[in-house]
């Protein structure tokens, strides 16, 4: 896999897109839907906290121009979480997990496609490979200590410290 930062974050993007298309199919059973949104939460949860902690904050200092769509994607991000919380605390068969899946669903299905269709090609160009490269390294450290339920802390912030310094 390269240490590329987008080709990492969009690596995560296809492992959550391949999880919704089997959410949505009609054969899926109930039990294998629970179990597909506990792998998204623990997926959504890493790939927020590693763009929040290193890319966004990042790519803030090194592109200001691009502070608009930095904003944006923490409140998207904001709004994932919030989903992302309290689809944790439900069962398959509560009567509102599938809705709110379809939410979290359509809410990160946007996301990605605005990041990948507008800010990753605009990042590509202004910071070029080796920095990107960088970012990987430094996405690749956080994604270790990166909580992976919603609640869980992390070692993050020590991680990132030694990588970017």
């Amino acid at each position: 896999m390269s240490n590329d930062a987008i080709v990492i974050l969009r690596d995560d993007h296809k492992q959550v897109r391949a999880l919704f298309r089997e959410f949505q199919k009609s054969s899926t059973t109930t039990a294998r839907k629970g179990a597909i949104v506990t792998k998204v939460i623990e997926l959504l949860t890493v790939h927020t906290y590693i763009e929040n902690e290193v890319m966004y904050p990042q790519v803030r200092i090194m592109l200001p121009e691009l502070e608009a769509d930095i904003l944006e994607s923490y409140e998207e991000h904001h709004v994932a979480d919030l989903l992302v919380t309290e689809l944790s605390t439900m069962e398959p068969g509560d009567e509102r997990f599938e809705a709110k899946t379809t939410v979290l669903i359509e809410n990160v299905t946007h996301h990605m496609d605005e990041e990948e269709q507008d800010w990753f090609p605009k990042v590509r160009e202004g910071l070029g490979r080796n920095r990107l490269q960088e970012l990987g390294e430094a996405l690749l450290a956080a994604k270790k200590a990166a909580p992976h339920k919603p609640s869980q802390p992390s070692a993050l912030k020590k991680t990132i410290d030694a990588v970017i310094a």
